[in-house]
């Protein structure tokens, strides 16, 4: 990781915000995020507004994502907005000077090396860093929905994939068993990430699931997701005579099964979450169709969720804020409840066949 991402304060943040154009009143606001570093800054008021605007500047984590992954990020943000699907979107990039034309919702050129730029109209540069602006949208995660909700959240996510089957995104990552599965498995055994005493239990247990799920992907239609749909990545609005859901953050937007945002939008194993995906899915199949078979693959995704957490979480210990936030991570008993975990899926895997 970058000493430039590393190092990121408050006065870089706004001075790469103000060369695109935009003076900021210096109103600061952290906000929590694991995989990059994201904030709340005010802007001063323009003509006669007496309150300025609120924007998200999010700087992402140098080494992830190429330029050209990060504008297939903003291109599929920018097709669910001309299709009218709900998604917080990034904001055009300016590069005038400050307190000339432009500002966060203008166009412009690009600044100068090290300097806060544009490298295309929604996608910015400083330092080495990528970063983007995006509205500050009102809302929280929902809460123990209802079925209406559910539904409704079903037909959002067909209207999103209605959008994401209409071409490629070959810049992006492929949710399969390989890219999931064996090779998350090889980076955590060339890196050393296992413990010696359970390298050998947890390598066989992967290779257990991978062998039963593989299988299962086969003629599966895989399609642009929004990749990590879990509630808290859905604001939903109800101040006043508001109700309006937004979907954010697409920073793991991929290339899927569209069982993964289902699944990851209800993820219960037990009865309840089965009926509430099946509610999900009645609103989802009046927009669009959804083969019923392809839910054996909400526990083989699962499985897959874990292999992936623990080698994205290795891939982050250089980064002290992991190290504070995971610190059992890479004890033995960590990997030990990992092999339980894995085996448990099996168990259900098989059971399910």
């Amino acid at each position: 990781m970058s000493e430039s991402f590393q190092t990121l304060t408050p006065e870089r943040v706004l001075d790469a915000v103000e060369r695109l154009g935009q003076r900021c009143t210096g109103r600061f606001l952290v906000l929590n995020s694991y995989e990059n570093r994201v904030y709340q800054i005010e802007l001063e008021p323009q003509g006669e507004d007496l309150r300025g605007e609120v924007v998200v500047a999010k700087f992402y984590r140098p080494g992830r994502w190429s330029k050209a992954a990060l504008e297939a990020e903003h291109a599929f943000l920018d097709e669910l907005a001309a299709d009218e699907v709900p998604a917080v979107c990034p904001l055009p990039l300016s590069a005038s000077p400050p307190g000339g034309a432009g500002g966060a919702g203008g166009a412009g050129g690009a600044g100068g090396a090290g300097e806060g730029r544009t490298l295309g109209s929604t996608l910015g540069e400083t330092d080495g860093l990528y970063f983007a602006l995006f509205p500050k949208v009102l809302g929280r995660a929902p809460e123990e929905p209802d079925d209406a909700l559910l539904r409704r959240l079903g037909r959002l996510l067909a209207r999103l994939h209605t959008v994401g089957a209409r071409r490629p995104a070959p810049d992006r990552l492929v949710l399969t068993p390989e890219t999931y599965g064996r090779k998350n498995l090889a980076d955590l055994v060339e890196n050393n990430h296992l413990p010696p005493e359970v390298q050998a239990q947890y390598i066989s247990s992967v290779e257990a699931l991978l062998s039963r799920i593989e299988p299962l992907f086969i003629d599966v239609p895989l399609h642009r997701i929004h990749g990590d749909c879990h509630a808290g990545n859905l604001l939903h609005d109800r101040h006043g005579d508001k109700d309006a859901i937004h979907l954010l953050d697409f920073d793991d937007f991929l290339t899927g099964p569209a069982v993964q945002d289902i699944f990851m939008l209800v993820p219960s194993a037990d009865a309840e979450g089965r009926r509430q995906r099946e509610v999900l899915l009645s609103g989802y199949t009046e927009l669009r169709d959804f083969d019923p078979a392809w839910l054996r693959l909400v526990e083989p995704l699962r499985a897959l969720r874990y292999i992936h957490y623990s080698a994205w979480i290795a891939r982050r210990m250089t980064d002290p804020f992991f190290q504070r936030t995971f610190p059992q991570f890479g004890s033995l008993v960590y990997w030990q409840h990992q092999v339980t975990d894995l085996r448990e899926q099996c168990a259900r895997i098989d059971d399910a066949a």
